[in-house]
């Protein structure tokens, strides 16, 4: 009996919406883990082309109950099957009886260990939760009993591989508990207590584990004998196993392997206390006195040199800019000239201008004498050297700052599948972000990042011993010893943060957690770890990921997105609700996303050779899954100009191993760019990609590492500059005066708001609805009045404050408590004492669901409106127009206006709704 097929586990309200619209007969119904309620479940119904959602919850002794009105008595199960068979008869109190269950489509098998042998593993079938929360059985099967049984062994298994490496043993074993089990319990039935399928599955899942061994006796042996030349005689199991006298044929016996393991036991407990008794003998027969070994002095920080770029002044003079980041000057002096024509110090310069139009220019603006500026453009010989230069500028006015906390910081996030081969001695093409694409400059490479993201894949290495050389690296490399803010591993996914000494106390709440996405989500071979935090007021996040690989497993990776998306718990507690790209000021995913390219090979290393990387971005599937919006939804990456970071030939980067030769045939791994790095921020917040990029000359794994690294505004635990005085303090307010939501749903809820921000004391909420329209399938469109929105007070007043704040809405139905979408809206541009307009997109769980426009204000009071230039925000960025008289004044002081309502990396607003589901109501073809 497949009584558990209507239970669809944690799938999302859309995706429910989606398969009752495709069942399409009035009375389908599924059940599917509730979104606002843990340990409860939602009752999707359809009616009259419309889904009916019914929360089941269970009471404190675990029986459940479909919710009711105030009331009204509730009817108690206990089990779902039982609660489900009740309501398939009429005059039950839902708008029709439960009729027709929509199954749960049946998962394909998964991809092994390594992603590339095809022993796939089978998928565990879904079971149906018996009772309240966390109750699991299998239901009227006629093997009830042993399946059960199965299952009960098989989460076992799950909880004990939370970390485990041995991912191919594990799949042996689950495979044992799937498939094998029920046979050893017929068996142990009838009174044969052998075991014998457990005892064939150890004996291959430990085959390896024999050769191991053979190699580790024969050097333990070899070891002690040099340290104790009377050896003891051997073992009879050694003496059968060892080289010289092994049969053609050695059993692969579980008895034989134990006799080995005894003996590694004895010569590694006896070994170290053997070595020491023969290394003090020697000391006290010679008088040897060792050696005091003193601890070599810390590295100490290396100055910055000054820089000299080579630039045109106009059409065709030629200077030198010589940047002096110590001492916080910019000398420019003539071609061949000894001296500086012009020494600027940093406090005068009040604007850095980079053109887009000729990405190699840029305009410098300096004070000069009192109450007058000028402005100069220099063309440098590329693009690159430009940005060096920018930056250099900006690390002169960071260091010479008064300010007590920082403004802006840069980020370092690299990514590499080490190919379960250990790293080479040296990391710095790296760690410094050189190599091919667009890499850092010469002058600037080695400036040390502020935080430094590292996620690996297939990483053989210890946790520990691996942080370890990463520290040291970047000691070597940066004079600077790193903290470590996290490591979170599972398996052999590994992510680690570090952080300069003088930010350690700026980091709060950190948070990790990991997701497995491998064999029926069970195993750690594939998932994501994650780490956040908050740096001073600034929320982070870094996920990194191995996703399903396969040219043909797409969907199963857009799939593995969407579980990590779900059930990555990161962030403030708070947030929960919200969707995981909504949590954090900025967010970055890296990893090997295992996204190929649709196209035959040949044609591939046609267009690698040409450097023709367009042609190539254009079947990347990727790109093709965000341009259909399937994942990554809002997010950013920076431009691809280098080659496909795999699959390479291991030793070499001159060629791409493609073919992999296996006793099913030969399978092809076509060269792709599965190794990525992408980001999504809150809207009006500073952040530029400065490179992004892949090494050339770490070979050791058929994958070559790729960096990227960022220029991240923050914000710091606002001061006021005010004293609160005798009276009441006056207040900030934001005022809502409509708001209008599209979503993309067949329900006919009834709905509300909920307000989050960490500049309100606690959440608030909206009344329902005021007006409610659903003429469109597929659509619900809802609207709010003033009346029933929430004056929002801020905890504080100051517009340099508020500023740098946002709010996160969610949109949620009355009966359900579940939400069909949240946004996030950034206050910056909203702050004005008349309303102004917004509108911007709904995401749920990974999914784009509708979109809200409203009208708003930020009222301030007049005697908190003082605020003050950020770091990041002398840089802009212009359109090219007429050319600038050299040396010629500019207007007096006060100085130029500023761009700086809207960081550069921002796109600029649209002028209209740009969210087809408004068209659809507004008329538009």
């Amino acid at each position: 009996m497949a009584a558990a097929s209507w239970y669809h586990r944690d799938i999302s309200r859309v995706v429910a919406e989606e398969l009752l619209a495709k069942a399409g007969r009035d009375g389908c119904f599924l059940v599917r883990d509730s979104e606002s309620v843990s340990g409860a479940y939602a009752l999707c119904l359809l009616f009259q082309r419309h889904v009916h959602t019914y929360r089941i919850l269970p009471d404190d002794e675990g029986l459940l109950s479909v919710q009711t009105i105030q009331g009204i008595q509730a009817k108690c199960f206990r089990n779902l099957p039982d609660l489900i068979g009740a309501y398939q008869q009429p005059n039950n109190g839902l708008v029709t009886p439960l009729l027709y269950p929509v199954h749960r489509a049946r998962q394909a098998a998964d991809e092994d260990s390594d992603g590339e042998d095809g022993r796939g593993g089978r998928h565990v079938a879904s079971t149906v939760p018996a009772g309240g929360a966390g109750a699991g059985a299998w239901l009227g099967a006629p093997v009830a009993g042993r399946t059960h049984i199965s299952q009960q062994l098989h989460q076992r298994l799950q909880e004990q591989v939370h970390s485990s490496p041995a991912s191919d043993f594990m799949g042996f074993m689950a495979e044992y508990l799937n498939h094998h089990l029920q046979l050893d319990l017929e068996a142990l039935r009838h009174g044969h207590p052998q075991l014998r399928h457990l005892s064939t599955a150890l004996v291959t899942a430990c085959r390896a584990l024999h050769r191991r061994i053979d190699f580790t006796l024969a050097g333990l042996e070899t070891l002690a004998r040099v340290f104790d030349p009377p050896v003891s005689p051997r073992s009879p199991a050694r003496e059968q196993v060892s080289p010289g006298h092994r049969s053609p044929q050695p059993p692969a016996d579980l008895e034989l392997l134990l006799n080995k393991i005894s003996t590694v036991n004895h010569l590694l407990s006896s070994l170290e206390k053997k070595v020491l008794k023969s290394l003090q003998e020697t000391v006290s027969r010679h008088n040897l006195a060792l050696p005091s070994v003193a601890a070599a002095p810390p590295p100490a920080a290396k100055p910055l040199a000054v820089q000299s770029f080579e630039v045109k002044v106009g059409k065709s003079q030629r200077a030198a800019l010589m940047v002096d980041v110590e001492s916080g000057t910019v000398a420019i002096s003539k071609r061949g000239s000894g001296s500086p024509e012009e020494t600027i110090p940093q406090d005068k310069i009040l604007q850095l201008i980079k053109y887009q139009s000729m990405q190699s220019k840029v305009r410098l603006v300096y004070d000069r004498e009192p109450q007058r500026s000028l402005s100069k453009d220099f063309i440098f010989p590329s693009a690159r050297k430009r940005e060096a230069f920018c930056q250099l500028l900006q690390l002169m006015k960071i260091q010479h700052s008064n300010l007590d906390e920082p403004d802006l910081i840069s980020v370092y996030v690299g990514t590499w599948n080490m190919g379960s081969t250990p790293p080479p001695r040296s990391l710095a093409s790296w760690l410094t972000s050189r190599g091919l694409g667009r890499t850092q400059d010469e002058t600037t490479a080695c400036i040390p990042h502020d935080i430094y993201v590292i996620g690996t894949q297939e990483n053989s290495l210890g946790d520990r011993e691996w942080v370890e050389f990463l520290r040291a690296s970047l000691k070597t490399l940066m004079a600077i010893d790193y903290r470590v803010v996290a490591l979170q591993c599972l398996w052999s996914i590994k992510i680690v943060v570090l952080v300069k000494p003088e930010h350690e106390r700026r980091i709060s709440h950190v948070h990790t957690s990991s997701v497995k996405t491998g064999i029926a989500n069970t195993l750690g071979n594939k998932g994501a770890v994650g780490v956040s935090f908050l740096f001073n007021g600034t929320s982070f996040g870094f996920v990194n990921c191995h996703l399903a690989s396969g040219s043909e497993k797409t969907h199963r990776r857009n799939q593995n997105y969407s579980d990590i998306l779900r059930s990555l718990v990161l962030g403030d507690k708070r947030l929960g609700a919200f969707d995981l790209t909504l949590r954090f000021t900025h967010l970055f995913w890296f990893g090997d996303l295992n996204y190929r390219l649709d196209m035959d090979v040949q044609d591939i290393l046609a267009h690698v050779t040409k450097k023709e990387f367009e042609a190539l971005l254009a079947v990347d599937q990727l790109n093709l899954e965000r341009e259909k919006n399937k994942v990554f939804l809002r997010f950013s990456e920076g431009d691809i100009s280098f080659p496909p970071t795999y699959r390479y030939e291991r030793g070499s980067r001159d060629s791409y191993m493609w073919q992999k030769f296996k006793p099913t045939g030969m399978r092809i791994n076509v060269p792709s760019w599965c190794d990525r790095i992408l980001w999504k921020s809150h809207p009006e917040t500073h952040v530029v990609c400065n490179s992004y990029g892949c090494t050339d000359d770490i070979v050791t794994s058929d994958h070559s590492p790729v960096f990227a690294t960022f220029e991240v505004g923050v914000t710091s635990q606002f001061v006021p500059k005010k004293a609160p005085g005798s009276g009441p303090e006056p207040l900030a307010c934001i005022e809502w005066e409509s708001i209008e939501v599209i979503v993309k749903t067949t329900s006919r809820s009834k709905c509300y708001i909920e307000f989050h921000s960490y500049c309100l004391e606690e959440a608030q909420r909206s009344g329902e609805n005021t007006s409610q329209s659903c003429d469109v399938p597929g659509f619900l469109k809802l609207g709010w009045s003033a009346k029933h929105l929430p004056v929002l007070n801020p905890i504080l007043p100051d517009l340099e404050y508020l500023g740098d704040q946002h709010l996160l809405l969610s949109i949620k139905g009355v009966e359900s408590c579940e939400s069909y979408g949240e946004c996030c809206i950034a206050m910056r541009s909203m702050i004005s004492s008349m309303a102004q307009q917004f509108e911007t997109f709904l995401f749920h769980r990974g999914e784009e669901t509708g979109s809200m426009r409203g009208w708003m204000k930020v009222r301030v009071p007049k005697d908190r409106r003082s605020t003050r230039e950020r770091l990041y925000e002398w840089i802009s960025f212009e359109e090219e127009d007429a050319e600038p008289v050299a040396d010629a004044p500019t207007c007096p002081k006060p100085p130029l206006q500023r761009l700086r309502s809207r960081p550069h990396s921002l796109p600029e607003p649209a002028s209209g709704y740009t969210n087809p589901a408004y068209f659809i109501f507004e008329g538009v073809p």
